[in-house]
């Protein structure tokens, strides 16, 4: 298990102190009635919480020292935000915070520069999540962000990418045993246009031709912008078999407008 261990400098991660559910309470009770050493005493008595969300983050290209300090920061706004009347664990609460907090400093520290109007949609997204998982305990469908947002659909996905580090075509991203699904196998080929008129209403024939089921998941992942894993979910199937039903509806559109 040594493996899974966060080496972080100058903390010895082995004897953080865990509070008890009792001890958190009355920290915080401490605490808002103008106790600073009980605000110390919650911030050092989670900081296991910070290092567990950091294990998610571990083969990331950044210094994990530097995204310690980073959590800390989500964890003590966490705390400063927090009220008993919430009747949630600290953790709970805390959880989405030091996320958010590390994916920004990630996504601020990107080498590759975007649109201003598309990070700050993002950042709009981001913000409509976060707090519509707090309240309501689960994640938004794009369909209630687009509505809320006043957005049309496809955007969210646009925004959101454009916040991703950058990654090779050729990185593995799913495996379940048999044909292991790169990068590449999700990415449409934007490079060659058809411009020749009878190759594009060929298309529409084989789209046509195609199953219902099949015909969806090529729309929604080519046209609207889907991820095979948002479509796995929505179908209700693993993402391998979405990668299959894509390669299959490919294979299908090819043999149909020879």
């Amino acid at each position: 298990m040594a493996k899974y261990k966060v080496d972080i400098t100058g903390v010895n991660t082995s004897n953080i102190k865990v509070l008890k559910s009792e001890e958190t309470i009355e920290l915080f009770k401490r605490y808002q009635s103008g106790d600073l050493q009980a605000k110390e005493a919650l911030i050092n008595g989670n900081l296991k919480l910070v290092l567990s969300i950091l294990k998610r983050f571990n083969n990331s290209k950044y210094n994990l020292d530097d995204l310690f300090q980073v959590g800390v920061i989500g964890l003590i706004k966490a705390i400063d935000n927090f009220d008993l009347s919430y009747n949630l664990k600290l953790s709970t609460y805390a959880c989405p915070l030091i996320v958010g907090e590390i994916k920004r400093y990630i996504r601020d520290n990107t080498s590759v520069r975007v649109s201003r109007s598309v990070k700050d949609l993002a950042y709009q997204i981001l913000k409509y999540k976060d707090e519509f998982l707090l309240k309501n305990g689960y994640e938004p469908l794009n369909s209630q962000i687009a509505e809320s947002l006043g957005i049309e659909e496809y955007k969210i996905s646009y925004a959101l990418d454009s916040l991703r580090e950058p990654m090779s075509i050729f990185e593995p991203i799913y495996n379940d045993g048999g044909d292991t699904i790169y990068l590449l196998d999700q990415l449409a080929d934007k490079k060659e246009k058809n411009k020749d008129q009878d190759m594009l209403i060929s298309m529409k024939r084989a789209l046509n031709k195609l199953k219902e089921r099949e015909r969806n998941i090529l729309m929604e992942r080519f046209i609207i912008g889907k991820t095979q894993m948002e479509i796995a979910e929505r179908l209700g199937i693993s993402q391998a078999q979405v990668s299959r039903l894509e390669k299959s509806a490919m294979n299908s559109v090819r043999r149909l407008i020879k």
